[in-house]
């Protein structure tokens, strides 16, 4: 009977300093996001090309914006161990220290093969300087119908993926990497 009793104020004495949490203690995820960090796809395409790509800095997370003319188009978003170029498979370095392949299922170029966006540098598509999660932004390749960019993030976050019409006749792949889990 004496241990039973020594056994109770122990468990008494542990739980008062809070070394078990009840499973229903647990943290709720950071800002509400549930999106985890799995590859994410859709596999619409598009004629329509590419003419820009923007970035901002939102409270939770921070965005890539891929504005293209026209109808929306499919994604291809995952982690991967190195960003390579469509066609030639050359290994892109990117600043962070996890690399997302974001593959957009629309060209950089028109019916006639030119440009349809001309960064003024390739490897630093926009200033992501003083960003939370973002590192750095590279337009990699646009073949065969596909453009792929590099995004650089500070570690393997959660992500999510989607795709927003308008303005006008235009419509946009969006791109939210959290600050944190």
């Amino acid at each position: 009977m004496r241990k039973l009793y020594a056994w109770l104020g122990a468990m008494a004495l542990i739980l008062s300093l809070g070394l078990i949490v009840p499973s229903s203690a647990t943290a709720a995820p950071f800002c509400g996001i549930y999106w985890g960090s799995l590859a994410k796809a859709n596999s619409s395409s598009t004629h329509a090309p590419i003419i820009d790509v923007r970035s901002g800095r939102h409270a939770c997370f921070d965005r890539l914006v891929v504005d293209i003319r026209g109808d929306g188009a499919g994604y291809d978003v995952r982690y991967v161990n190195r960003v390579r170029a469509d066609g030639s498979g050359q290994a892109v370095w990117l600043r962070g220290g996890a690399d997302l392949s974001v593959t957009i299922n629309a060209p950089g170029y028109n019916r006639h093969g030119n440009a349809t966006y001309r960064p003024a540098d390739r490897r630093h598509v926009v200033n992501v300087s003083n960003y939370s999660t973002f590192r750095q932004v590279a337009l990699v390749s646009s073949f065969e119908g596909k453009t792929k960019i590099g995004l650089g993030v500070r570690a393997r976050l959660p992500f999510r993926t989607f795709v927003l019409d308008g303005p006008g006749d235009n419509s946009r792949v969006v791109i939210d990497v959290a600050h944190r889990w």
